[in-house]
């Protein structure tokens, strides 16, 4: 895109202030003088190799302030970086040429006022300093000379481009014809023939047929890419019968939950606090009146009933006004009693009864949990030795062999969940596993281990034809029925279009509106709307469903809303970026036409040595 006065302005400021501040390590000394002045040429037009490296020092930074990384030159290669900055310069080279030979420059004048627009030659009062002009260019490696000559060339390489990228708004025809196509709205009815409505028998498919039927749809039959993997794993649910929790154990365990196991009554709390007793008793007696209900008295406070909210609290956790709530009945309020900030009334909006659990009743979970956490610790420690033997050379078969993981296998595909297939962490190594790769163990997030070996890779292939037999019988007798039923639905349509009602069919009629091409109807296929933006108003077509024949008839069509503050909206954002998109054909169009006729001569022996000076 055209880059205006500010735009120029922008880019000028940030190649001054880099050169000032990082340097452009070796340009801002060497400046290639003792060596080669230039990368290439586009026609006339020289391709500085101070150009290509400031550019490519300027993306490089730009990387590094991104990632917060270092970048090297190779790096910049493997990236193709370095390719892309030279189509930079290039482009930039092809503008400044075609300039040169259409005769677009700018004055001195407007060199000038550039000049005075960059804060980084202003002096203390602001204006233009002829000292820190040339401070700056001389931290830049740059001479006055060729500064002005390079912003020259740059202000009408944007003369230049803006005249490409502007004036390229398109008709109205156009972005009508898109807002139509997609702002369309249908309305229509339709019914459903299921099989019950069937007349006529099915028939009974011969082998011949089948395989036929097979051939034709091998898609629907085709297993994915297959890894055929074997695995051993561990789980505490594995190895918790081999694990004992002692007496004194599950007793402590007990102590330490008791809070959890003997929750006494608690109580569904709300509170107001007041500034005094006299305002809390003035609100109760509003209560007591019936003038005013706690609501109301929230309200007032502009308080919110989530704001005197506590939750269920104990009797001793209320302290003095304990007693004045646990005394009342649910939906009351009682005070003014005391709380920590204040004379406070309480609303009771529950009661949650003691719950208690004798030892003896808490030690299956007790156990349970200690058991669990104990073979989750098992495996812990078994992990790191499990992955040495592995590293050392033990195979999973030694590893099933010797320890309690269980050795199993599985066909997996991308689609797999049952199993240890259920384990993300277990999804996740199966993707990545290849044949070059060796046994390790891993983790399945809940406290077991895993290790997996690729035996195998199939490829997608078919599934036989026997193993799939009766699949391939229900859903040709499946396609049969609705082929049926369509034929059905044929006879039905026609009375529809010709004026009977969907219930002088014998139809049961859903009725659908304002829909667009996009739209999800539930029980209907996408089809069926695609086939409704290519009906006229009043047709009616029988077509396929799922196993079911479908009657449908187009009842209305709504155009767009043009002048609807949404389509406007869409409409100017349709404008712009179709705009903008045919803006930057026609500059990527003319920029390879003027190097084309100019010719673009590139010394990659001068590129390379721009990049080892980056070094």
């Amino acid at each position: 895109m055209a880059r205006g006065k500010g735009g120029i302005t922008k880019y000028i400021v940030w190649a001054i202030l880099i050169a000032s501040f990082v340097g452009f390590g070796a340009f801002g000394t060497v400046n290639f003088s003792g060596g080669v002045g230039s990368i290439g040429t586009v026609g006339d037009t020289e391709i500085s190799t101070n150009d290509y490296a400031r550019a490519l020092r300027n993306e490089m930074s730009a990387y590094e302030a991104q990632t917060g990384e270092p970048m090297t030159v190779e790096q910049a290669r493997q990236l193709g970086l370095t390719d892309q900055v030279l189509a930079q310069v290039v482009t930039s080279a092809a503008m400044d040429d075609e300039a040169a030979r259409i005769g677009l420059s700018v004055g001195d004048e407007r060199v000038a006022e550039e000049l005075r627009n960059i804060q980084a030659f202003n002096g203390s009062d602001g204006t233009f300093d002829r000292s820190a002009y040339a401070y700056a260019l001389q931290n830049a490696g740059l001479q006055e000379t060729e500064f002005e000559e390079s912003l020259r060339r740059d202000s009408a390489r944007s003369l230049l481009q803006a005249a490409i990228l502007s004036g390229t708004a398109l008709p109205d025809t156009y972005v009508e014809t898109l807002l139509g196509y997609a702002g369309e709205t249908r309305a229509f009815t339709w019914a459903a023939l299921g099989r019950d409505a069937l007349s006529t028998g099915l028939p009974v498919p011969s082998d011949e047929e089948l395989q036929a039927w097979y051939d034709d749809h091998l898609d629907l039959f085709t297993l994915p890419e297959t890894k055929v993997i074997s695995y051993a794993w561990l789980t505490p649910d594995m190895i918790v019968d081999t694990v004992e929790v002692d007496e004194d154990t599950l007793r402590a365990a007990y102590e330490e939950r008791h809070a959890e196991f003997n929750m006494p009554e608690r109580r569904l709390v709300e509170r107001l606090v007041f500034a005094d007793e006299a305002a809390a008793q003035a609100a109760m007696d509003r209560i007591a009146a019936g003038e005013a209900d706690f609501e109301t008295l929230v309200e007032e406070r502009g308080l919110a009933l989530a704001d005197t909210d506590l939750g269920d609290l104990p009797r001793n956790e209320l302290g003095e006004a304990g007693d004045a709530v646990f005394g009342a009945e649910v939906g009351t309020v009682v005070g003014p009693a005391p709380s920590s900030l204040g004379p406070a009334l309480y609303r009771v909006n529950g009661v949650l009864e003691a719950h208690e659990v004798p030892y003896d009743e808490a030690v299956p979970d007790l156990r349970d949990a200690l058991v669990l956490d104990r073979a989750r610790r098992v495996i812990e420690g078994m992990a790191q030795s499990l992955d040495d033997e592995l590293a050392g050379g033990a195979t999973l078969e030694d590893l099933a062999n010797e320890t309690d993981m269980a050795l199993d296998q599985i066909d997996w595909t991308e689609t797999s969940d049952v199993g240890i297939a259920g384990y993300a962490a277990f999804r996740e190594a199966a993707e990545a596993v290849t044949a070059d790769d060796y046994p390790a163990i891993e983790d399945l997030g809940d406290g077991g281990i895993f290790a997996l070996r690729l035996d195998e890779l199939r490829a997608p292939a078919p599934q036989p034809f026997d193993e799939v037999r009766e699949r391939v019988a229900t859903l040709w007798e499946e396609e049969q029925a609705t082929q049926a039923l369509v034929a059905q639905a044929e006879s039905l349509a026609t009375q529809v279009a010709d004026g009977a009602s969907f219930e002088e069919a014998g139809l049961d009629p859903n009725a659908e509106s304002g829909l667009t091409r996009d739209a999800r109807v539930a029980d209907l296929p996408a089809a069926v709307l695609e086939a409704v933006f290519d009906m006229a108003e009043g047709e009616a077509r029988a077509l396929p469903g799922d196993g079911v024949a479908l009657v449908v008839r187009l009842d209305g069509v709504s155009p767009v809303d043009m002048e609807s503050d949404q389509v406007q909206q869409l409409s100017g954002l349709l404008r712009d970026r179709a705009a903008n998109s045919v803006a930057q054909d026609l500059f990527r169009a003319l920029n390879a036409d003027i190097q084309s006729r100019a010719g673009i001569n590139i010394d990659q022996s001068a590129v390379n040595a721009v990049l080892s000076n980056l070094q």
